[in-house]
């Protein structure tokens, strides 16, 4: 869906050059900057869809991971609705999560609300052969309650030979560019949490029309399995926009271990040359303090990013914030399953 900003008179160039720290080896990177950004009419900063630069949404995103946790289904449908009244119209989701209730319910909260329109919509396939993946966007589609997704991205790259299986003769590859030729998908991508190196292989494939990628990117980041230092760059020249996740390290740990205020661990992300963060906001609480941050927002500066990181060093190269980088046990049941291992709870 294309968003309009409030004001036509404001300029959409929404990035400026300046250097970072965490980025200075691998070149340039852009520093959103609140006076050129637009915003919507609810208050929430757009952003360019990468190189599809007319496409403007919403830079924070609700995960839907989240919105599938409540015990009660109406809830999380007054969640969804409430966050699309209050001008968060990036919707994540995916085929797996919760069994397919997160999509089931997010599905229920536009239909009943009459929301469709209003929203980018975006789910994932974690199938890696063209039937399955065939099989779960109808099931996508029939759950969302929708004839077509906005975003369509493969779901958890953790694995080397993931992108092998996507792209071998019979890989689901196929079935999303055929998708997109039907017009049930209008944008292509793909994520994971595991290591730069695999999102760099899959960028290395015989594949130029990557719309999107999402990433873990965080105050630890920098200094550990880093997203921001070896993807980020590959993704702004080649005009990809870049989706971030996990700015709070997985279950919060950045904020209630290693105590990085959470509206510090959010600004810094948003500060990075990222088109929207997916964030979990399971309840109105959490809703209203992102919101405030969001509609608030103003970027950090190099200097401010580059002291937060030297702050939080000493506990950021080994990774134990960012668990979901090392540890199997963070990849999806069904993705375990995929490459032969028992599914393991983190």
């Amino acid at each position: 869906m294309h968003q309009k900003p409030a004001e036509s008179s404001t300029s959409r160039r929404g990035f400026l050059q300046a250097g970072v720290a965490g980025l200075a080896a691998a070149g340039v990177v852009r520093a959103a900057q609140s006076g050129d950004t637009p915003k919507n009419d609810a208050g929430i900063p757009l952003r360019p869809f990468g190189r599809h630069s007319e496409e403007l949404v919403t830079m924070i995103c609700l995960g839907g991971h989240h919105v599938g946790r409540n015990l009660s289904e109406a809830e999380d449908v007054k969640l969804i609705q409430m966050a699309v009244d209050e001008g968060v119209t990036f919707l994540d989701n995916a085929w797996d999560y919760h069994d397919g209730g997160s999509e089931e319910r997010m599905g229920k909260a536009l239909e009943q609300g009459k929301l469709r329109d209003k929203v980018f919509l975006m789910t994932k396939v974690c199938a890696r052969d063209a039937k399955t993946a065939r099989e779960q966007l109808e099931q996508s589609l029939q759950r969302l309650r929708t004839d077509h997704l906005d975003l369509w991205q493969f779901h958890e790259i953790n694995y080397d030979n993931d992108p092998d299986w996507i792209f071998a003769e019979d890989g689901a590859l196929s079935v999303a560019l055929k998708a997109r030729e039907e017009g049930k998908i209008r944008y292509l991508g793909f994520t994971g949490h595991k290591d730069p190196r695999i999102h760099l292989k899959m960028l290395g494939m015989p594949f130029e029309e990557w719309d999107s990628v999402q990433m873990p990117l965080n105050v630890m980041d920098g200094t550990y399995r880093s997203f921001q230092n070896e993807v980020l760059p590959v993704l702004d020249r080649r005009g990809i926009a870049p989706i971030g996740m996990k700015s709070l390290g997985g279950a919060g740990k950045i904020v209630s271990e290693a105590g990085v205020p959470v509206d510090q661990a959010l600004r810094y992300v948003l500060s990075l040359p990222i088109t929207t963060l997916v964030s979990g906001m399971e309840s109105p609480e959490i809703l209203r303090q992102n919101l405030e941050i969001v509609r608030d927002f103003t970027p950090m500066t190099p200097d401010e990013r580059a002291a937060l990181e030297r702050d939080h060093l000493r506990v950021a190269g080994d990774g134990r914030f960012e668990q979901f980088k090392s540890a199997k046990t963070f990849d999806g049941p069904y993705h375990q399953q995929q490459h032969g291992f028992e599914p393991q709870d983190a």
